[in-house]
Formats: structure tokens, C-alpha cells, sequence
């Protein structure tokens, strides 16, 4: 039992499990965020270019309530009075939410990528075309088989 005590403390105390952890607590806070932009900021717009669409209330009743009823303002509703629906519109809406945080994590993927990315620097050594050794990228003369190189790096 103590060995495998000692074997999860050192799984979880590793780089990998912390950065999962870290990772995940964010990720949690990210969708919650987009959540609220796509629920918040985008689609009341879009609910008043469609003449006040809601997607997320948007629902076909499959069968009736216990009562016969069939009138119900949210899926919600429905459900309570016993009715089956088949909530398209949440879907929708789920879809919306997946695009946007898709297209935000590609864009933040794209920056961190940018960021890692070592600024191109000048080669410092090139061959010499007589010998193939490789030679300082400034030199006049190779060092090695003393040719004269004829397009010697300007700076």
C-alpha cells in the first residue's frame, strides 16, 4: 500500500498532471465565458435579425401531454406537463457555442504558436563551394582549402 501511495504522489506532483489540472480548471472557466458571449452578446442580435427568434426555446412536441395539452412556451414546460418534445433549438444553440469556442481556441492556438516561434536569424555558417566544409557565413577565404569565396556576406 505505502508503494503505491508513493507512486501516486509522484504521478500527481509531475509537470503533466498539474498542467492537465491547470488546464482543465480554465478550460471550466473559458467555456463558461463563452457560454455567456454566445447566450449574452451574439444571439440577441441574431434573435432580433430573425424577428425574435430564441433558439434555445425552439421545440416540436412528439407526443402530447397526459392532459391532451399541446400549447407550451418552453421545453420545460412541456416536460412538466408529461409531453415528449424534441428540442432542436437547444441544439442549435449548443452547435453556435461550439463553433465560437472552436474558433477561439484556434486563435489562441495561433497566437501561442506565433509567440513560440524563434525569430529567423541570420545563418552564421555556410558551405565552401570548393571543399563543402562549413565556413563562418562573413568569410572571404575558407580555412580551410584557402579559396577565395567571390560573394563573401555584405553587411
Amino acid at each position: 500500500m505505502r508503494k503505491i501511495w508513493e507512486e501516486f504522489k509522484e504521478f500527481a506532483v509531475k509537470g503533466n498532471a498539474v498542467d492537465l489540472a491547470v488546464g482543465v480548471i480554465i478550460g471550466a472557466a473559458f467555456g463558461s465565458i463563452v457560454s455567456s458571449l454566445v447566450k449574452d452578446v451574439i444571439m440577441p442580435p441574431v434573435s432580433l435579425l430573425t424577428g425574435g427568434l430564441d433558439f434555445s426555446n425552439k421545440f416540436v412536441i412528439l407526443r402530447a401531454a397526459k392532459d391532451g395539452s399541446t400549447a407550451f412556451n418552453t421545453p420545460a414546460d412541456a416536460a412538466k406537463a408529461g409531453a415528449i418534445t424534441w428540442n432542436y433549438g437547444n441544439f442549435i444553440t449548443l452547435v453556435i457555442n461550439f463553433l465560437i469556442i472552436a474558433g477561439a481556441v484556434f486563435l489562441l492556438v495561433m497566437l501561442i504558436n506565433k509567440l513560440r516561434e524563434p525569430a529567423e536569424k541570420e545563418p552564421d555558417k555556410k558551405d565552401c563551394p570548393a571543399c563543402a566544409m562549413k565556413i563562418p557565413a562573413k568569410a572571404r577565404r575558407c580555412p580551410h582549402c584557402t579559396t577565395e569565396l567571390t560573394q563573401a556576406a555584405e553587411t
